[in-house]
């Protein structure tokens, strides 16, 4: 791939040679033999297991582990906590009533997609460089939490107001999807500054927090009787309210100045954040097209079954998930270059040897966990989730490996990847869903998410810094 860090100042950077396969770049970049652990010398077998021990003795000892575990039990707890409140809240609601608040709730989380324009991530990348922004960084999230965010829910609400027969809702939960949007984006931009600070604990124990009063609010309307879908809603507005107040006041604490903002600032950041924001939205594009496709082509049942595998490939991607929002701050911290990608390999080797038993594990019991949990007519799903396998593993080690990339000021190389990825997962759709239904999707996926892998491999192996400097300097 000749010419691409040409986005990078090429003063610091040069390319290597192109020629080695895909496969050799891999192997070199986490430096595994050239000699297959397979049938290799004998003699060799206790060295091999000593470095083993050692590397995961000092995985093991390590404040990043502790981070990841402690955040990734967090996300279960959280999984779990989500789980009982939808219960909840659809068996006091009812269909119409749960339609009302998910349309209500999904008009308040498209518009925080809309409105973060990627900050959530220049706020950790910039925050993690120069605790010192932290005034202004906060100053800039609320800018543009009640700036773009308020100002989204007045010109939506001016326009439903102008033409009613247009609006999805009407009356209370109108204006409670519309307030949303301010102030869920006030709490994504707020915590991201706590995982820049590297507060991992407090991240985790305020989205713990705000699960468990959605949750308890919820259930002393219920237990109160006076369940609406407005009720309910303000119930989770609330929580989210309380939080982000938390949150502030949290943050305040750290600081020695008003958190006045800077246009100035938010501009230069604007351009990271946009890159941000562009690699995230082509990723879930990636994501979830083919579900929708499936969906057009094959029809709703199949869609279905095809749903089940997409979430089961979610519960796993969501370890790597994790090891990239921590790793993602902590390599953005490091000014020397060589470190930086030590590290970045090191948790590479260490999401990899995480993910393969899972996986071995989610392969053997796809098919009877899929049975008892949603009936024999689900059965299809396992065979889709089979042939997703091989895309997990390749999505879940790049979603460690790109941090380092990532932590140089997202590239705008890896905009173009997602996007072509995303491209060719629908070509490639629309000729292996009417061919090999469901399990074409998920193969389709597979070959996406490992050329998504493998290029960000080849990137990573090209580029070498001789002097590097921080991207602030």
């Amino acid at each position: 791939m000749p010419g691409i860090c040409l986005h990078l100042p090429t003063s610091k950077w040069r390319v290597v040679g192109s020629s080695k396969s895909m496969w050799t770049d891999v192997r070199a970049l986490l430096r595994i033999p050239a000699t297959s652990l397979v049938g290799s010398d004998p003699g060799n077998s206790s060295s091999v297991a000593s470095r083993l021990r050692s590397y995961t003795e000092r995985l093991v000892a390590s404040d990043f582990v502790r981070k990841v575990a402690e955040t990734y039990a967090t996300q279960i707890v959280l999984l779990g906590l989500s789980l009982v409140t939808s219960i909840a809240v659809a068996r006091a609601l009812g269909p119409e009533g749960r339609g009302l608040y998910a349309v209500a709730m999904a008009m308040g989380t498209i518009g925080v997609q809309l409105c973060n324009l990627g900050l959530h991530a220049s706020n950790t990348f910039y925050v993690s460089k120069d605790r010192l922004l932290l005034p202004t960084l906060l100053g800039n999230s609320f800018l543009v939490s009640l700036g773009l965010g308020g100002g989204l829910a007045l010109v939506g609400g001016a326009i439903f107001a102008i033409w009613p027969r247009i609006a999805p809702l009407s009356g209370p939960l109108l204006w409670l999807g519309f307030a949303w949007t301010p102030i869920a984006l006030a709490f994504l931009l707020m915590e991201n500054l706590f995982v820049g600070l590297q507060d991992v604990r407090f991240y985790n124990k305020i989205e713990i927090t705000n699960r468990m009063l959605a949750l308890a609010l919820v259930l002393a309307i219920i237990l109160r009787h006076r369940t609406t879908p407005v009720t309910i809603f303000v119930a989770m507005l609330a929580s989210i309210t309380l939080s982000a107040i938390w949150a502030f006041s949290r943050l305040s604490r750290l600081i020695h100045r008003f958190p006045l903002p800077s246009m100035s600032i938010l501009s230069k950041h604007f351009g990271l954040g946009i890159k941000a924001y562009l690699i995230a939205l082509f990723g879930f594009l990636l994501l979830r097209i083919d579900l929708f496709m499936v969906k057009y082509i094959l029809g709703a049942e199949q869609a279905g079954y095809y749903s089940i595998a997409s979430t089961m490939a979610d519960y796993v991607l969501m370890l790597p998930s994790v090891i990239g929002l921590i790793l993602f701050p902590r390599l953005s911290s490091m000014k020397d270059f060589g470190e930086k990608l030590r590290q970045a390999k090191m948790a590479t080797k260490g999401t990899a040897l995480a993910l393969l038993p899972v996986l071995v594990f989610a392969g053997i019991a796809a098919r009877p966990v899929v049975s008892i949990l949603f009936g024999k007519p689900f059965s299809h799903a396992a065979s889709a989730f089979l042939w997703l396998i091989p895309g997990i593993f390749a999505m879940g080690i790049e979603s460690a490996l790109v941090q380092f990339l990532n932590s140089l000021g997202y590239p705008v190389t890896l905009v173009w990847i997602w996007l072509a990825a995303t491209i060719l997962n629908v070509l490639l759709n629309l000729w292996m869903i009417p061919a090999f239904g469901i399990a074409g999707a998920s193969a389709a996926s597979t070959i996406c998410y490992s050329l998504v892998f493998f290029a960000v491999v080849v990137i990573v192996r090209q580029c070498k810094v001789h002097e590097f400097q921080p991207v602030l300097a």
